[in-house]
């Protein structure tokens, strides 16, 4: 039977908000639309499904799959289960992926035909593996030892009949950062719901009782939110779960690809009232659109464009607004969730609220003095995760207990705190450039050449350098039809930030490396930059 008193578990929260707004559309996702019941319903099987085939509470269950509705499907079937869904990226090579299986230790997983291969070619090796679920996808693959997803679903029962849940069931999301394999963080089911899936509540005071959600939802208008970032990306996952605890409605981008003038359309086609982005890799393409586009399409219905999970520049954040967008900009990472909110004028750099869980830490764990000018830490407490799956060193690195005894996570951004109490990010600590015996912080860089108007793109990184240890380096993408030159732009960033950060070089380039959830990938633009910089010396 269900849990009689439903806890501040995902699963048993979703199940909430079903009971109280059932006939509601939940989901879209291409050409499927399925209500909070038939979304529930087709969750159940897939958690059926996975309990006969012996999952238990705590196994990992990997999802490898672009965008589609049974994602959405598989991860909430896997929480009722009390299973924990990994994401596992659709790019990754076989290597990756034999490091993703051993690391999680892995007992399922449900893949789209096309990926049936790769997992096939390394299945022998981990035992552990002992069940795949296929997604049919229009690839011709074959797959032994495997059971169809539908096939799945349609010998299980769409009923409930779970037994009781807890707080404490786990949720592991798979982050790649900036160095070295990805790393699973673990949270707690009650803590990553109020750290990161209560975004959407706003000013609203804390839920204190599960039950105090069904209230909520049936006060809710029903909206449709743009979800645009990959399910297998945190700020994907994130968008989903937030829409779904408001009662809303969640509209899932399913291309392959990004792209403006469709992403509109369909947010034209289903009347989103907001849409969820990630950094300028997709905040500088709709600002141009918008601009560019005004009477395309019937856009009345678009008033918000939240962004979390990579920085937006206040460039971005400016032009989105002077095309009528209210702009939500958080921080978050899958360390902290979404920890703050932008605060502060449009036009001026992007500064973050501090709260008595988010702050900015010297060496000592101390927080810095307010207008100091120090340099510290940005720190988070509350409700944070447990730490990294199987990598208790890493844990001990960003997981710390002040002189207090209290507990914070160190994402590993720079930043200072100002006299007002806002935070200003300076950027990760793993890609500060040490520039002559100066720390030079990328994104205050890239925001300084990114206000340049013939400026679509930038990302700055620290290149080998026999003089000054590493030179600023910037790769730069040009508006079409602009031509200004390396010092029009380097004499424009030096109004806005000191010479010695300027970039000694800055290359320009067809595009800027990005993931594909549309943060930069600095490991491709660092060996880009080396490269280019190479190739350019004398002798090069």
């Amino acid at each position: 039977m269900t849990s009689v008193s439903p806890s501040f578990n995902l699963a048993d929260l979703f199940e909430i908000v079903v009971d109280a707004i059932p006939d509601r559309t939940a989901m879209i996702a291409g050409e499927v639309r399925l209500t909070y019941r038939q979304l529930d319903e087709r969750a159940n099987r897939v958690a059926h499904h996975l309990l006969g085939a012996g999952i238990e509470p705590g196994d990992f269950v990997g999802i490898h799959a672009w965008n589609r509705a049974e994602w959405v499907e598989a991860m909430i079937g896997c929480h009722k289960a009390r299973a924990v869904p990994i994401n596992i990226n659709y790019r990754y090579v076989e290597a990756e992926l034999r490091y993703l299986y051993e690391n999680s230790g892995m007992v399922a997983v449900i893949a789209e035909r096309s990926f049936a291969g790769a997992t096939a070619a390394i299945r022998a090796d981990f035992p552990t593996l002992r069940h795949v679920v296929i997604l049919e996808d229009g690839a011709t693959e074959p797959a032994e030892d495997t059971v169809g997803y539908e096939d799945a679903l349609a010998a299980a029962s769409p009923a409930r009949g779970f037994g009781a849940r807890s707080d404490d069931d786990l949720y592991g999301l798979y982050t790649g950062g900036t160095t070295g394999m990805p790393k699973c963080v673990l949270w707690r089911g009650e803590d990553i719901f109020f750290a990161a899936l209560q975004a959407g509540r706003g000013a609203r005071p804390k839920l204190r009782t599960p039950d105090e959600l069904a209230r909520t939802v049936r006060e809710s208008a029903g909206m449709t939110t743009l979800g645009l970032a990959p399910m297998m990306h945190g700020g994907g996952q994130w968008s989903m779960w937030n829409t779904f605890y408001m009662g809303n409605t969640f509209l899932m981008w399913t291309g392959r690809a990004f792209e403006a003038d469709a992403v509109m359309a369909l947010a034209s086609r289903e009347k989103a009232l907001s849409m969820a982005v990630v950094g300028d890799g997709m905040g500088r393409p709709l600002a141009d659109w918008l601009a560019a586009n005004p009477d395309t399409y019937d856009l009345s219905a678009l008033k918000a464009i939240s962004n979390g999970g990579a920085p937006m520049s206040a460039a971005v954040r400016t032009a989105l607004e002077q095309a009528g967008m209210f702009v939500i900009d958080s921080f978050g990472a899958s360390e902290t969730g979404a920890a703050m909110r932008q605060t502060g004028a449009p036009g001026t750099a992007t500064r973050f609220a501090s709260s008595e869980t988010t702050t900015v830490l010297d060496d000592r764990l101390v927080p810095v003095e307010p207008g100091s000018g120090d340099v510290g830490r940005l720190a988070v407490g509350g409700h944070i995760p447990l730490g990294y799956h199987g990598d208790d060193e890493k844990t001990r690195a960003t997981f710390v207990r002040d002189a207090n005894g209290r507990r914070w996570v160190l994402p590993g951004d720079y930043a200072q705190l100002d006299k007002d109490g806002s935070i200003l990010l300076l950027g990760r600590g793993s890609a500060t450039i040490n520039t002559g015996g100066e720390k030079v912080y990328p994104d205050e860089v890239e925001d300084a050449l990114k206000s340049h108007a013939d400026v679509f793109d930038a990302v700055v990184v620290g290149v080998p350098d026999p003089r000054f240890g590493q030179a600023v380096t910037a790769l730069v993408v040009l508006r079409e039809g602009t031509d200004p030159g390396a010092e029009a732009i380097t004499a424009h960033a030096r109004t806005r930030i000191a010479g010695y950060k300027t970039p000694k070089r800055i290359h320009f380039v067809e595009s800027i490396p990005r993931t594909a959830a549309g943060k930069v990938d600095l490991r491709a633009a660092k060996a880009r930059a080396e490269e280019l910089s190479q190739s350019a010396r004398p002798g090069g």
